[in-house]
């Protein structure tokens, strides 16, 4: 049986194809998710499946040649969604140490530049700290993006405050390349309020802080699913890889002095 590979795919060079692209190419992405639950309506593996897909769309989208994409981490630190059956949860001190690990051996590779492209918000912490870490040791630069080069837009084309989970981003996007796999009779209104504006987790002035899902919503929905269209998601899916593609080329294309110069 023929097959056609993606020649930005790690997992489907041989090595000596490896030796090659790694002469011309220093910039690899690290999907990270997490299978954890999603609401009535959502598989559980959303996290994992859209940081994956992501990593593919931005390396197709990118010029000539086309940054690595590793195989994606499936598994991620959830423990906040384990009152609801199906999340699979790994400590911050195993995904950190496998996360690090894995960066130091692509230092043996030749690598310089790693983009961890983190699908699932509660592992940024770790994620940051496995960074740090990594160019701490390996001397290489390594940034983390949870959404921060695409978050400020999306909040703009919904209309639920604190739509962070399962609601109408997720649902939305899952519509737009996965519609057999959401289940929109069991989608469900869970927004959620809080007094303060330093709490709500979409304000610029918020603080970070944690709490188990289960004392906040019912079905594991934080936002409104019921407001999700595809159209919103294929225009949440364009805006997310453009400005992807447009940070994943700049640090391809800029020198790694010059990267540290510049503040990345």
């Amino acid at each position: 049986m023929k097959t056609t590979k993606k020649t930005f795919l790690w997992e489907e060079m041989t090595w000596p194809e490896l030796e090659s692209y790694l002469k011309i190419v220093d910039t690899v992405i690290l999907p990270c998710g997490a299978i954890e639950q999603h609401g009535p309506h959502l598989p559980v593996d959303i996290d994992y499946f859209d940081a994956k897909y992501m990593a593919y769309k931005v390396a197709e989208a990118c010029s000539d040649p086309k940054p690595l994409v590793l195989p994606p981490i499936p598994f991620g630190v959830s423990y906040h969604h384990d009152d609801f059956k199906g999340t699979l949860s790994v400590t911050n001190e195993a995904l950190s140490k496998f996360v690090y690990d894995l960066g130091m051996s692509l230092v043996k590779n030749g690598i310089k530049k790693i983009i961890i492209l983190n699908g699932h918000g509660d592992n940024a912490p770790t994620l940051n700290y496995a960074a740090q870490m990594i160019n701490r040791d390996g001397k290489i630069f390594v940034c983390v993006d949870t959404g921060d080069t695409s978050d400020i837009d999306l909040y703009k084309l919904i209309d639920t405050p604190n739509d962070i989970h399962a609601g109408e981003i997720e649902t939305s996007t899952t519509l737009a390349i996965r519609p057999d796999m959401v289940q929109m009779d069991k989608a469900v209104n869970e927004t959620i309020r809080f007094g303060s504006k330093f709490l709500d987790y979409d304000d610029e002035r918020s603080v970070n802080w944690y709490v188990r899902t289960s004392k906040l919503s019912e079905s594991g929905i934080m936002g409104d699913a019921t407001k999700a269209t595809a159209e919103k998601g294929h225009e949440m899916w364009e805006l997310m890889i453009h400005h992807m593609v447009h940070l994943v080329e700049s640090i391809i294309n800029t020198p790694l002095d010059d990267l540290y110069q510049n503040r990345y």
